[in-house]
């Protein structure tokens, strides 16, 4: 037993792009991982009754719960294992399906400040290995100083002020969380809300699984903003309905009653609209997800989007208004501006939809560094 009230776990705090994170090393947490979830659920402050995390660094709100592990890589094509933790605010188990593509332009940049890898120039090259998919991402930024850069001219729309860019490639996206790019093997699926209304929805898993369909079949504009969703009669009940039911059809889980207690945050919603013309975007979008509306679009979501935009017969291919490059970027607009996303789409030989590669571009920034507390007999077996 620790005679201390309190014992300290190394662990970093930062900033991927519109979302923040502790990020701990594999080799600070107790071997056996069931100890895990009661250390980050006591560091960020969950559960919380009145969803503000008091008790820790949470912020309240599911892009500020959440936590990366790093360490060793475990395949031979990656420089860094990155396991990624979406920790619930209110009560529910800490999630670890699916990953979460703001925090993983952070996971660079820490190996690098971290010396779990090296650079050579200006410029930093690091293969991630995510534990939670089974996918590489490979994440490229400059450096200063040995480390890795923050100041730049890259500005990142939801973020204040500009950073240094980090591109994030996702390589081979599809199917991360259930083996295919499409689970049904249909562009176009139709799910049932309560009321007994039949909504076309696509369902698509490229680095994170997504239900995707038109905000006008759920009776909504597409334009409205978070607030504006939240205060709906009937827009997140109706979401969450199509989440439920989406993940039984997606093969996530094997029953409604799992999808309501135990997958909390997969998959993804996607509400989406045609763009009005000269807005400067291909698409209009309001991701949900854990059952809350998004400031910014989710950059696992962004992605996924771009190659449902890119797939002919899905939602999102009908509603975009597309590039006349196919190689372009699409520009996703969200309530907080626009976000470049691109996705590089092929039909093989055997008809199947291939989605090579998908990228975006981040900034990150270490916020502060040392030790989190938890209470002592908090996760203190070390195996």
């Amino acid at each position: 037993m620790n005679a201390l009230p309190q014992r300290a776990v190394r662990a970093v705090y930062v900033r991927g792009g519109t979302s923040r994170a502790l990020v701990f090393h594999r080799a600070d947490l107790p071997a056996d991982r069931s100890h895990w979830d009661a250390i980050f659920l006591a560091a960020l402050g969950s559960p919380d009754p009145g969803r503000r995390q008091l008790d820790g660094l949470g912020g309240g709100i599911s892009s500020l719960s959440k936590v990366a592990i790093v360490g060793a890589p475990s395949r031979p094509d990656a420089d860094v294992d990155y396991t990624f933790a979406q920790v619930p605010i209110d009560g529910g188990p800490v999630q670890y399906r699916g990953n979460c593509g703001n925090i993983s332009s952070a996971i660079g940049p820490f190996a690098l400040d971290e010396r779990l890898v090296a650079a050579a120039g200006s410029e930093a090259v690091v293969r991630i290995h995510n534990t939670n998919t089974g996918k590489i991402i490979v994440s490229r930024f400059r450096t200063q100083g040995g480390k890795a850069a923050v100041e730049g001219g890259f500005k990142l729309q939801g973020v204040a002020g500009t950073g240094s860019p980090i591109r994030l490639s996702f390589l081979t996206p599809g199917g991360a969380a259930t083996g295919q790019l499409l689970p049904t093997g249909q562009r176009q699926d139709r799910l049932a809300l309560a009321s007994g209304q039949q909504i076309d929805c696509s369902l698509i898993d490229a680095a994170n699984p997504v239900v995707f369909a038109a905000a006008a079949s759920l009776g909504l504009t597409g334009i409205e903003s978070p607030a504006e969703l939240e205060a709906h009669p009937t827009a997140l009940r109706d979401c969450e309905e199509l989440r439920i039911q989406a993940a039984v059809r997606m093969g996530l889980v094997q029953t409604e009653a799992q999808a309501r207690t135990e997958l909390l945050n997969l998959p993804q919603v996607g509400l989406l609209s045609a763009p009005t013309a000269g807005a400067g975007a291909n698409i209009v979008a309001r991701m949900i997800s854990t059952g809350q509306p998004h400031r910014a679009t989710p950059l696992t979501g962004a992605m996924c989007l771009a190659a449902a935009i890119r797939i002919p017969g899905t939602v999102a291919a009908r509603l975009a208004v597309l590039p006349g490059d196919p190689a372009a970027d699409l520009m996703i607009a969200h309530p907080t501006g626009t976000l470049p996303v691109a996705a590089t789409v092929r039909l093989a030989q055997d008809g199947q939809v291939v989605v090579e590669e998908t990228v975006v571009y981040r900034t990150a920034r270490r916020l502060m560094e040392g030790s989190v507390l938890v209470p002592a007999t908090v996760g203190e077996d070390h195996g």
